[in-house]
């Protein structure tokens, strides 16, 4: 069990409040005005215990991570044009279980990632 910290709690609280699947950088910077002493080496250690935690999900988008506190079941969709990630809500019944039968173990969790472009860079490819 990690020491329980007011960072923590302020680095959990704004990410269960957003729905952008936000990066370190830009929590730290939504964060910053209120924890003047606050640095981004400290939301990346928070950041980690959260998701050691189980608290929150990390989603890898090319090198820059964005961060997750919905643990409801659904998927994302990374643009791979402005790398926004979108929530995609669709129920997976049954894939562990699928995967079970093709490997050799335990699985414990699965994630989904979809790759793509989203409609308003599709917009800006069109028009072009």
């Amino acid at each position: 069990m990690t020491k329980h910290s007011r960072q923590r709690d302020a680095v959990y609280d704004n990410l269960c409040l957003r729905k952008d699947h936000p990066t370190a950088e830009e929590i730290y910077l939504s964060l910053k005005p209120i924890l003047p002493t606050l640095s981004l080496a400290t939301v990346y250690r928070n950041l980690s215990m959260l998701e050691d935690e189980g608290k929150i999900i990390r989603i890898g988008s090319g090198g820059t991570a964005r961060y997750d506190a919905d643990m409801s079941e659904h998927q994302h969709l990374l643009c791979e044009k402005c790398g926004k990630v979108f929530d995609i809500m669709i129920k997976c019944d049954g894939i562990i279980d699928k995967g079970a039968e093709k490997f050799n173990g335990k699985i414990d969790s699965y994630s989904v990632l979809y790759k793509g472009c989203c409609s308003d860079c599709l917009g800006k490819t069109n028009n072009i």
